[in-house]
């Protein structure tokens, strides 16, 4: 069931109106059959892998609790958080890498001469195992870390690993958040009601008026990368990454608007973004929740930046090659990932001859000019990496990057040319629009002005002017229609 969905605009009203009629005692039982619902709808028979993880990691739980109780037993409270990261991760390996590691397997083997017969299993990905799974195994982690109490109500925290709003696309809960507040059966509040919506709307507003316009766009370029050349590839990859970041932004701030609405505070997942000045920035502000997950459970593991600089590169290097490989079976992703951890490495090493070279010319790094350059490089960088992460081969991502270089058309944006790639001019100026309104938005909360805060504290007719304005936009101007169906968010892939 998607977000962009009619089914949708049923269901969560419904689940919300009963859910605030229920006695508080079984709210969190509502919660659950619900979350499970929405996810059946998707393919009922892999909501059995959701409630294996689920049990996995809450029998783990109890028993790293039982050690806990007994003197002498902390290499058994590490056999049980391995277990768990070793059933869990292998049903992610099934699902998600296996056929990828048999075709480099065979690849390898056929460049020696030699031949390995293994039938593909050819499975279908659930949809969010990624997120799910990560989610389960902090709740181990944080077990084990004694972070969190141990959760003896299975059911409360099979809602924990399962709740609907963020369980196919995150945010990638942690138990100190979201488990803390299962089960105390917030009361209906107007405010948080409000808010939820509004912060709906503005989720809604990203993904079909913005993501997926873009999406037209940019799936005639990628998707017929011999038909075009330079600034064509120019102008798909600028808006990609901003298609992205609104169809996976837009998830995020729908999913944490539906739990405000029924009272639940989510993690915040993006913070302006594109509004970075290194690549290290840009990972602080892009996917919250996914960054620091592999922060506290990875490199921090790892060693962090403890064991000295050349240990710290390495480990940054081994997070990001980890995170390419998290958002899929293909090279492109990991490429992507490696070029993220080595923009990073690289500005590491570089700062103290930036900082020199700043002195020798005397600049303000303060100014407006050199402020603006370092967002301008680092979107760039970024820019070159989504090229992997969006193309359909390592061939295409090199071809489209070495046309860009290589070829200079600039003309195709005067002769109405970008007015046939999906987009006829009409639609394109809409775009645009959308796009000031977007970077003016983002501008404001960069500079740390609370825009919703700033809406609701209006009278009632401006508040009223703003809601129906939004609503009358993302209704006339959204990318849906008879001859359109709606599209699914691009994270649900992972």
């Amino acid at each position: 069931m998607l977000f962009n969905s009619v089914n949708f605009l049923i269901f969560f009203p419904v689940v919300v109106l009963i859910y605030f009629l229920m006695p508080k005692k079984v709210k969190y039982v509502w919660l659950l059959a619900t979350s499970y619902f929405f996810y059946m709808c998707w393919n009922a028979k892999y909501a059995l892998l959701l409630l294996w993880s689920t049990a996995i990691t809450y029998l783990s739980g109890l028993l790293i609790d039982r050690c806990e109780r007994r003197q002498g037993q902390e290499s058994r409270k590490k056999i049980f958080v391995a277990l768990s990261f070793a059933l869990n991760l292998s049903i992610l390996f099934l699902f998600k890498y296996f056929d990828f590691a048999i075709e480099n397997i065979n690849y390898v083997l056929g460049k020696c001469h030699l031949e390995l017969i293994v039938p593909k299993f050819d499975l279908l990905l659930p949809v969010g195992i990624s997120f799910y799974i990560f989610q389960a195994l902090s709740y181990t982690m944080d077990v084990y870390r004694k972070d969190i109490y141990v959760e003896r109500n299975f059911l409360k925290y099979a809602l924990f690993v399962s709740f609907f709003p963020q369980l196919v696309a995150g945010p990638i809960e942690r138990s100190k958040n979201l488990l803390r507040q299962i089960g105390t059966g917030i009361p209906f509040s107007y405010e948080n009601f409000r808010r939820g919506l509004l912060l709906m709307l503005w989720g809604y507003f990203q993904k079909i008026v913005i993501a997926d316009r873009i999406a037209l766009l940019v799936d005639t370029v990628y998707g017929n990368v011999d038909q075009y050349q330079g600034g064509y590839f120019l102008l798909a990859s600028v808006l990609f990454a901003v298609q992205i970041y609104c169809d996976f932004s837009g998830y995020s701030m729908i999913a944490v608007g539906a739990a405000k609405v029924m009272g639940f505070e989510l993690m915040e997942n993006f913070d302006c973004p594109y509004f970075a000045k290194s690549v290290a920035e840009f990972w602080r502000r892009w996917h919250i929740s996914l960054t620091s997950w592999f922060r506290d459970y990875l490199y921090i593991p790892l060693g962090g930046n403890r064991k000295g600089t050349v240990r710290k590169y390495l480990n940054i290097m081994v997070v990001f090659l980890v995170s390419g490989l998290w958002h899929g079976a293909q090279w492109t992703y990991v490429i992507w990932g490696g070029l993220n951890g080595l923009f990073q490495v690289m500005g590491s090493m570089l700062q103290p001859f930036r900082k020199k070279a700043g002195e020798l010319l005397q600049v303000k790094e303060d100014s407006f000019g050199h402020r603006f350059l370092k967002t301008a490089v680092t979107f760039v960088l970024v820019d070159v990496t989504w090229i992997f992460f969006r193309a359909e081969s390592l061939r295409d991502a090199l071809h489209i990057i070495k046309s860009m270089f290589t070829v200079y058309n600039p003309w195709i944006f005067v002769d109405h040319s970008i007015y046939d790639l999906g987009l006829n001019q009409k639609p394109f100026h809409l775009l645009m629009f959308s796009l000031a309104v977007l970077f003016a938005a983002d501008w404001l909360k960069y500079k740390k002005v609370d825009i919703l805060e700033k809406i609701l504290e209006q009278n009632i007719w401006c508040r009223w002017s703003v809601y129906l304005t939004g609503i009358l936009f993302v209704l006339i101007f959204g990318v849906w229609g008879s001859s359109y169906e709606a599209q699914a968010f691009v994270y649900f892939q992972f």
